[in-house]
């Protein structure tokens, strides 16, 4: 039977961050603007004046301290309130084949692997820059992989559900090598001007490759025992921008296209469902909460990876066993529970098991069972 292992991740993490405190002093001075813009209408009783954010907020709400995104002027002009990020040109690498070949570079050293034995690549992310030609086959390109490459999107749950793929994948004897890329611009799709969720995302970009483990000579590895993926339709997370707009006459950039999403019923119902997904997975594979040294979550709220790892550990996780990282790069969506593994797996040692798991829109989630090796 082919064994599939991981040999290699790599993150970009873009250059500018921006605090709470920061966030709070653009989206406050924003309010303002409006209120004062509105002032007749508060006056008359038609409309309530919108309410400051605060940092304090933020952090009880989310665990979130700060973000990493690509620009911050344009975040950070009340006049503004989303990123400024120049249209390139057709000939020129699109921004996310940047972050991409960053993130993809790193990976592949860290695998010892070259460009060229590469043989798939998927980009799996929550928004693509655009419908085609794939950011997966403009990354191909620009690195000199071979084979093949394509995009795919499971919002949230992409890395996960891109592992499966890329993992079946070299298990059918089709590939033996595959990488995996999620880059992800959450900043651009994000409505900075909603208190309850202005706070949210960060950008980042994340690369995993995959081997045959008979092909493997990376000094460190984790071998895939096995995944699982499940979904479940809901509309409490969602984004409605697409090409479509311009033939139902609807604004692209009008709110309702950006991220919304019922923040309580999202805790309520995703919770227990990645909790159930997880155990049964493990269940499967005749393990149990007590085998794992660690669960590598999905990084979109505090309170939510604790509830999870609780219900799975059976007591409250450790910092070590349940690492956090959205503290300082919020939620970067299907990014955020690869980030947590490339930044957290260094203590583990032969024999070790732990869970990359993911979730989100959909809904949807993806379990991920690795062993060192």
């Amino acid at each position: 039977m082919t064994q599939v292992v991981i040999t290699g991740t790599g993150l970009y993490t873009p250059e500018h961050a921006i605090d709470n405190a920061s966030l709070v002093a653009a989206f406050n001075a924003w309010v303002d603007q409006e209120n004062a813009r509105n002032a007749s209408s508060i006056e008359r009783g038609e409309r309530e004046p919108l309410a400051h954010s605060s940092s304090e907020f933020i952090e009880k709400a989310s665990g979130i301290k700060s973000r990493y995104v690509l620009n911050a002027d344009g975040i950070l002009d009340p006049a503004r309130m989303r990123p400024k990020l120049p249209q390139r040109q057709n000939d020129e690498p699109s921004i996310q084949c940047d972050m991409a070949l960053s993130a993809s570079r790193e990976a592949l050293t860290s695998a010892n692997v070259d460009a060229s034995d590469i043989e798939l690549v998927i980009v799996a992310c929550s928004n693509l820059e655009r419908a085609y030609p794939a950011v997966a086959v403009e990354l191909q390109h620009a690195l000199g992989a071979g084979g093949y490459g394509f995009d795919m999107n499971v919002a949230c749950s992409s890395a996960t559900f891109a592992i499966e793929t890329a993992a079946n994948a070299i298990a059918s004897g089709s590939v033996k090598r595959a990488l995996v890329v999620n880059p992800e611009i959450c900043s651009a799709h994000l409505n900075f001007t909603d208190r309850d969720s202005h706070f949210i995302f960060g950008d980042a970009c994340t690369a995993v490759v995959l081997e045959n483990a008979s092909c493997a000579i990376a000094d460190e590895s984790f071998e895939i025992l096995g995944t699982r993926l499940a979904t479940s339709f809901s509309n409490a997370i969602r984004n409605n921008a697409g090409f479509l707009n311009r033939v139902t006459d609807s604004d692209p950039l009008a709110l309702d296209k950006l991220f919304v999403q019922e923040g309580r019923r999202v805790f309520r119902e995703v919770c227990p469902m990645v909790a159930a997904l997880i155990s049964q997975h493990l269940a499967s594979l005749e393990l149990q909460g007590s085998d794992l040294k660690r669960l590598w979550l999905h990084q979109a709220n505090r309170h939510m990876n604790d509830m999870i790892a609780r219900k799975v550990l059976g007591y409250d996780p450790s910092e070590e066993q349940a690492p956090i990282i959205l503290d300082r790069y919020a939620n970067t969506s299907s990014a955020g529970s690869i980030i947590a593994f490339h930044l957290h797996r260094e203590s583990l040692v032969a024999g070790d098991i732990g869970v990359i798991c993911s979730f989100g829109a959909g809904y949807s989630a993806g379990s991920v069972v690795v062993r060192r090796r």
